[in-house]
């Protein structure tokens, strides 16, 4: 038995990534996913085409910018490992506004992560602070 990549149509995908068919064009157009293999009414759609638009998807559920997003997905080819995409730094023009989670943890002690740069999400910068608050209580707690 020949092992057969699933396709699906413009509207199948559409679905499955709860996307509708003119955000999805527009990402093409913009060269965030691949065009669709075929032409006319026999295009289609395959697993590759799935996993862009899910990407797409969660960086701009973590607040990620459409322009960032093509930064990413220009240096996709930059990998610590596999899927996973290093974010290149950002370059910083006149006027614009960065967001930074700023972390106190006591009198002299503080943290502060810019989210994006970083390439967390906003869980994973969640997850990170409570670590080290958790880390810094121990510390404290063996030098009494």
């Amino acid at each position: 038995m020949k092992n057969k990549q699933k396709i699906f149509t413009l509207e199948e995908i559409g679905t499955l990534v709860e996307m509708n068919k003119r955000k999805i064009r527009f990402y093409i157009q913009k060269g965030l996913v691949d065009r669709p293999d075929g032409t006319g009414k026999g295009a289609f759609y395959t697993h590759r085409h799935l996993e862009q638009l899910l990407t797409i998807r969660k960086w701009k559920d973590a607040g990620l910018s459409l322009e960032r997003i093509q930064e990413l997905i220009g240096d996709e080819n930059q990998t610590s490992e596999p899927g996973k995409p290093i974010p290149p730094p950002r370059a910083k023009k006149p006027g614009s506004i960065e967001v930074w989670s700023h972390l106190y943890i006591e009198n002299g002690v503080e943290l502060h992560i810019e989210p994006q740069r970083s390439g967390l999400t906003p869980e994973q910068v969640r997850t990170l602070c409570q670590a080290i608050v958790e880390q810094y209580r121990k510390i404290k707690k063996e030098e009494k």
